[in-house]
């Protein structure tokens, strides 16, 4: 036990100097490993600029590319994406019109498939083992999940929170797909390509939002109440002109509706496939440095497409999932009433009393 004050505080202001500079000196090892990281990715890149140089397409290895119109052709690929299996072979191989059905497993399906194989083995590891004192891994997943779901109801309110699933579903296979592009094997070789730069793909994805909030909204209002919400005929009595306002309004709300899988589907298309053609290009210009940096800003915009294209279809379950909002307030104005009405005026809200 110390008993002089000065003593004692000289100890503890030992203990609190010792314990400084520990973060100092992770945060500099941190940075080191991160600056060594950055240099081997441009070692790399310029020794695979040396060893196996860009060539024409569709030309052989070693052939002469100029720079720099072949190095940009060398790595950028077109809209389509490459076969890897044709399930009909037979049929006639002309120049396709913009919209067209040929049965085949592309490079952008196969590696959605490999995307979707490792989210289910993440989440087989990572929820095999739970215990009621969790470890690090379970507490650090049970953090990330409670941390989405406070985000949805953030967003949604409590109405969003039974949809939080939907939520974390789609962002995350639109995150790892996202993401894939971003690894050294995928678009780097023609079996692979990151499934969201496939227009093809980003439809299959808005269609499936599309049915589901359309489903929420006719399972959760009937036929009658959802349809009502485009096609209000019983504001005709409140007269002619509201009803014909109400119908053209309802129109329009109809017609958005067609046009709300249109542009999640092009927005993500659009974003991802342009994020590609623009780290491509870079690459095949600077060679080494600049594509590093772009490589980090393209992974978080990715990050964040795939949480735009999750908001938004949470939203639009919200949206569809909404009355006219009289029978929304009915309960609670029928809540007040019983309250004042009690006997003796008493409160019949338990959370009042």
């Amino acid at each position: 036990m110390i008993s002089d004050p000065e003593a004692a505080s000289a100890a503890l202001g030992d203990g609190g100097g010792s314990a400084g500079p520990a973060p100092r000196q992770r945060a500099r090892h941190t940075v080191r490993n991160f600056a060594i990281l950055i240099l081997a990715v441009v070692a790399l890149d310029v020794a695979a600029l040396n060893l196996v140089p860009p060539f024409p397409k569709g030309g052989q290895p070693g052939e002469a590319c100029a720079f720099p119109a072949c190095f940009i052709e060398s790595v950028v690929e077109p809209p389509p994406p490459a076969v890897v299996w044709d399930l009909a072979p037979e049929a006639e191989t002309g120049p396709a019109p913009m919209l067209y059905f040929h049965p085949s497993i592309s490079s952008t399906i196969l590696t959605m498939w490999l995307v979707m194989a490792v989210i289910l083995l993440l989440a087989v590891v990572l929820t095999r083992r739970l215990k009621m004192m969790p470890g690090r891994v379970q507490n650090a997943v049970e953090f990330i999940f409670e941390l989405g779901r406070d985000f949805t109801v953030g967003i949604g309110g409590e109405r969003a929170r039974r949809y939080y699933p939907i939520f974390a579903a789609f962002f995350l296979l639109i995150l790892f797909s996202n993401w894939s592009g971003l690894v050294p094997p995928v678009g780097r070789v023609e079996e692979l390509r990151a499934p969201t730069s496939d227009v093809n793909v980003t439809i299959g994805l808005a269609l499936t939002s599309f049915v589901i909030f359309q489903g929420e909204g006719f399972r959760r209002l009937g036929v009658r109440g959802y349809l009502g919400k485009f096609f209000p005929v019983g504001e005709f009595r409140h007269g002619i002109g509201t009803g014909i306002l109400a119908m053209y309004v309802g129109f329009i709300e109809l017609f958005l509706e067609f046009v709300k899988p249109v542009t999640l589907a092009m927005r993500l298309f659009g974003n991802i496939y342009g994020g590609e053609v623009a780290l491509g290009v870079i690459t095949a210009l600077t060679i080494a440095i600049a594509p590093v940096l772009m490589v980090s800003l393209e992974a978080l915009l990715n990050a964040i497409q795939a949480l735009i294209f999750s908001i938004l279809t949470l939203m639009f379950i919200l949206i569809a999932v909404e009355g006219h909002g009289d029978e929304d307030h009915s309960g609670a104005a029928a809540g007040e009433s019983t309250a004042h009405n009690a006997p003796g005026g008493v409160q019949s809200n338990p959370a009042a009393a």
